[in-house]
């Protein structure tokens, strides 16, 4: 029988189990069942569920202040976290903008970037460019820099004009004979290419995941790729803002992902990880450059929102950074990250329907198609992604697939990101519910 909600829900013809508990990496619904929450619901909870630390941070925060307006004051656990976030970020970002998750974070980097040219003089800069087959968010802003035909096209007649070019996506974009360092300079010369045919006076910034999430399925860049891109942005002015909301904060196995890439970015955007889903947080970090141009200009950034630099949240989300500190779980994420990826090539390697198998620490992704040898998807009609969550969910596991993989509206994949914390154990439990849930759905598709 339906249960009676009063809740506009994601998807309101679809009954939700009623989640009442954490333990580490499940989730407990209300009739008992456990579920491996091997996605971080969306690679959010990289602590799991019942991080004793993190709550009684959160608690002693709310003893003393649970807010505090920043028209009016500044607090000491965003302070604290800011000077935390500082020391360990990438070479020249100097100052962070907190805001309540990664959509706010994104927004506040486009009207960053904005008022950092207005600043300077430079007002005709109005364009961004992005990548075909990203995720930005949600907000208007942050969904028309995102290249994702499917979740844009009902509000297109609403969103800003932006440039896209080519992801880095290997798997399907690489061609035989070239080199991933030849592939990599070919699709980052498309970002010269766009900045040369809009006018590079009237470009502010280039948007790019540094290992793309939600819509691909955790594609890392191939190498060398993003020195290039930084390359081009430097030649003509324009800002590199990376978006780490999913793969940054230690996902990956490095705190800031494009530490990999040997690569800083003008404005650095995190979210998920950061408060590991305690409390709601986002962040924005910007070079002390973009920083200094705006306060010496108009003093002052035009934009705020009622809840950036909470208390709480700012006390949560230091305790979860702390926590990675402690536990050593960056260690963790590289170790559990490479069992993972082993015991899925093992179950999955040689599968007729998955065409890779990619991504970096515990930030991992299987792509699914109909033929091996073609890499042709499935039929679209099919939701083979849906399916699988579904069957996974009966099964007791939490992973995250998407659909439109291929080109935005063709293709399939799953997205694995589970908390940092799981045990050796659960990284077979976690392959063994999936390669049920897989070969169940599949078996069911028309050949």
């Amino acid at each position: 029988m339906r249960v009676m909600t009063y809740i506009l829900h994601r998807a309101p013809k679809t009954q939700l189990p009623l989640a009442v508990g954490g333990d580490g990496a499940y989730v407990i619904d209300s009739a008992g069942k456990r579920y491996l929450d091997a996605s971080g619901g969306a690679a959010v909870s990289c602590l799991g569920h019942s991080h004793r630390g993190v709550v009684e941070a959160i608690k002693h925060q709310l003893d003393r202040l649970p807010y505090a307006h920043t028209g009016f004051f500044t607090n000491q656990p965003s302070e604290d976290l800011a000077e935390h976030l500082i020391a360990r970020a990438p070479e020249g970002l100097e100052k962070v903008y907190f805001v309540s998750g990664g959509s706010e974070a994104n927004e506040t980097a486009m009207k960053l970037a904005r008022q950092y040219f207005y600043e300077k003089g430079e007002t005709q800069r109005s364009r961004f460019i992005a990548r075909r087959q990203s995720y930005h968010g949600n907000t208007l802003g942050a969904l028309a820099v995102g290249g994702n035909p499917g979740r844009q096209a009902v509000y297109q007649p609403l969103l800003k004009e932006t440039t896209h070019v080519a992801p880095c996506y290997a798997y399907r974009e690489k061609r035989p004979e070239e080199s991933e360092e030849d592939y990599g300079r070919r699709v980052a010369d498309e970002l010269e290419q766009a900045i040369l045919d809009l006018g590079p006076e009237t470009v502010i910034g280039f948007f790019a995941e540094t290992v793309v999430g939600a819509t691909l399925g955790a594609v890392p860049p191939v190498p060398g790729y993003f020195k290039r891109i930084r390359e081009i942005c430097d030649r003509y002015g324009v800002l590199l803002i990376l978006d780490e909301v999913m793969s940054g904060m230690g996902r990956t196995g490095r705190l800031f992902a494009c530490e990999e890439d040997g690569v800083a970015p003008d404005i650095l955007t995190c979210a998920k990880g950061l408060g590991a889903g305690y409390q709601p947080i986002g962040a924005c970090l910007l070079s002390g450059r973009i920083h200094d141009t705006i306060v010496s200009g108009s003093g002052s950034f035009m934009h705020g929102f009622t809840y950036i630099g909470h208390p709480t949240a700012c006390a949560g989300g230091l305790a979860v950074q702390r926590a990675l500190e402690s536990e050593n779980l960056l260690v963790r994420v590289r170790e559990r990250g490479a069992a993972l990826r082993t015991a899925l090539e093992e179950r999955f390697g040689n599968h007729r329907h998955v065409g890779d198998i990619r991504g970096r620490g515990l930030f991992l992704g299987l792509e699914l198609v109909e033929d091996r040898a073609t890499k042709a998807p499935f039929d679209p009609s099919l939701k083979v992604h849906a399916a699988i969550k579904s069957k996974a969910m009966e099964l007791g596991l939490m992973c995250y697939p998407n659909g439109g993989t291929a080109d935005g509206r063709r293709g399939d994949h799953i997205l694995l990101a589970p908390p940092f914390i799981i045990e050796e154990e659960q990284v077979g439990e976690i392959v063994e519910r999936l390669g049920e849930a897989l070969d169940t759905v599949l078996a069911k598709v028309p050949a």
